[in-house]
């Protein structure tokens, strides 16, 4: 499809150049599962215009029109894009341009594309969205309008992907946590700086309790690094000369440089150097609710999956070579046991390693050979689904990552450990080995939530709101249906909020279906409604948000239901 769908973004160049004459054109690939056209306009384009587009290009298609290949001199392509600037500007870039004629109209394209529009099946396309992007993706330069397009093959598979995308938009992470009020971008605090509201922030205090009781129960400590470190420290670890573009400027405080921390991993080595290390101590597996921020370009925020600040579920594993094998397969059993309490089941493992130039990667290559090798085989014990990938190693170490799939039917990462060959080399980590020798320990880079941030934006779109009990940022809320049932609904909100549950008390004057209807849209598990029978009964009605009504309990039996749905992570 690639050939129609390029084929497709020339068509549109030739709609858009045919409403607006003076419009200068940029790029038009085909991309997955379509195609876009980037365009300097002068006059503005609204979503409300693409349907006139769409009836403009499926014209276009009737008459057949060819796709023909010329290879031309610089001079001529500069004479034909004479008044268009970034086609003169991508032509200095070339050596040998080649352009593609359909009709009157040229662009600037190395191809492919089809024959002919006879091969384009007219009710199989679909313009679908305008948006902005920067020329050459760099917030330097003009800001021009993109027009997306979808096509397929037949007119059944652009609507079964338009449904999917609309089942996606249902459950966009924005969306529902503005409806239920989980985290808020506030433009005066800063781009990519969300802010955890109650509710989200109670969700979020829950899976940190889940994650430090966990780690706690096998064998982890918690440290803490201030959210600032001074300069050396990341030259030392290499950051400043690999990745200080992605950093925040450096902050001067008494003739001393600092910087907001981008990774957790540096301050974790010095506490390691605090005093020698003996092999008997090991393994080390230090844990750290650890917040870090990195300077991502402003049109690729996104709500909370892509942001400046962000806290990670980081930990990192200090061990020998002859303990790695156990502290990795430790670690599988960890992620799947979170897993299995969140309900995901629709998740593979991806393990990255080196590719054929060992000078891409530091370390000793026996160590990487070992390290590899020691992966497969935890996966391999597992009995999980993997696939490898070489040459996707970090130059530091392979990696395993958890590859989840999104609403969109596409991957994202959502957890990762990683082995480390460099910083143990940097920051010259040695313990004493039992036959008196200082060895390198083996450092384990790992997080099972990854961020909390973005693997919130996953699990608010897997859940779409309708979270389990256990994490619901409101489990329970009180209905009272009038005035007179204000004052047992008040004595059952104190009962449930002594037991620590998350809890509401709805006491507004409105009817009871108002009240039901909201409770609904903010998808609570369960609710509890006072009247006139339950005043007299002292018991309590249920209404549960999975499945319906469920009668009348006694609060004791109800307390008692919900403590172990909540224990059992239902």
């Amino acid at each position: 499809m690639e050939k129609q769908r390029h084929s497709l973004a020339h068509l549109l160049a030739i709609a858009v150049l045919k409403k607006d004459p003076q419009a200068k054109l940029a790029i038009g690939p085909a991309i997955e599962n379509g195609f876009y056209y980037d365009f300097d306009l002068s006059e503005k384009l609204e979503e409300k215009d693409l349907p006139k587009l769409e009836k403009e290009i499926k014209k276009l298609i009737s008459q057949k029109l060819d796709f023909k290949k010329e290879e031309i001199t610089k001079k001529e392509a500069a004479e034909i894009f004479k008044d268009q600037p970034y086609k003169l500007e991508l032509l200095s870039e070339l050596e040998d341009p080649t352009i593609y004629r359909t009709s009157e109209f040229a662009d600037l394209c190395s191809g492919p594309h089809i024959p002919d529009t006879s091969e384009l099946n007219p009710e199989a396309f679909k313009l679908t969205s305008i948006a902005g992007a920067y020329w050459k993706g760099d917030e330097k330069n003009k800001m021009l309008t993109r027009i997306y397009g979808l096509a397929f093959e037949t007119k059944e598979e652009l609507e079964k992907h338009l449904e999917m995308l609309r089942e996606a938009e249902m459950r966009n992470h924005r969306k529902i946590g503005k409806e239920m009020e989980l985290f808020a971008n506030i433009q005066e605090v800063g781009q990519g700086l969300p802010i955890w509201l109650p509710k989200g922030y109670a969700m979020r205090r829950v899976l940190e309790d889940y994650m430090l009781k966990m780690e706690r129960s096998y064998g982890y400590h918690h440290l803490l690094s201030p959210h600032i470190n001074k300069a050396g420290l990341f030259e030392t670890s290499g950051h400043l000369g690999f990745y200080k573009d992605s950093m925040y400027a450096p902050l001067e405080i008494d003739g001393e440089t600092f910087y907001l921390k981008p990774m957790n991993c540096p301050a974790a080595m010095m506490v390691y150097k605090i005093k020698p290390k003996s092999y008997r101590e090991l393994p080390l597996k230090w844990g750290e609710l650890g917040t870090v921020y990195r300077y991502e370009k402003s049109g690729e925020l996104h709500g909370l999956q892509r942001v400046r600040g962000f806290t990670q579920n980081d930990a990192h594993i200090f061990c020998t070579p002859e303990q790695l094998e156990d502290q990795f397969m430790e670690v599988m059993e960890m992620l799947e046991r979170f897993y299995k309490d969140l309900g995901f089941t629709n998740y593979t493992y991806r393990l990255s390693l080196s590719g054929d130039d060992k000078n891409k990667y530091v370390g000793d290559p026996k160590d990487w050979d070992k390290a590899e090798e020691t992966l497969r085989n935890v996966l391999i014990k597992s009995g999980v689904k993997f696939r490898e990938e070489r040459d996707e190693a970090a130059f530091y170490g392979p990696k395993l990552d958890v590859q989840a799939i999104n609403v969109f039917g596409k991957e994202d990462s959502i957890s990762t450990i990683q082995i480390d060959f460099n910083l143990s080399e940097r920051f010259d980590l040695e313990y004493i080995d039992k036959d008196g020798g200082k060895k390198r320990p083996f450092v384990i880079h790992r997080a099972l939530i990854g961020s909390f941030e973005r693997f919130f934006a996953f699990l608010i779109e897997y859940y779409a709101g309708k979270f389990p009990l256990w994490l619901a940022p409101v489990q329970i809320k009180v209905l009272s249906i009038s005035d007179k049932h204000k004052e047992y609904a008040q004595e059952i909100y104190k009962k449930l909020l002594a037991e620590d549950f998350r809890i509401e008390n709805d006491t507004d004057d409105e009817s009871l279906g108002k009240k039901i209807r909201k409770a609904k849209m903010e998808k609570v598990p369960y609710l509890l409604i006072i009247g006139d029978k339950e005043l007299e009964s002292g018991k309590v009605t249920v209404e549960s948000r999975d499945k319906g009504d469920l009668g009348q309990s006694s609060l004791e039996n109800f307390i008692e239901k919900i403590k172990t749905e909540i224990k059992n992570k239902k």
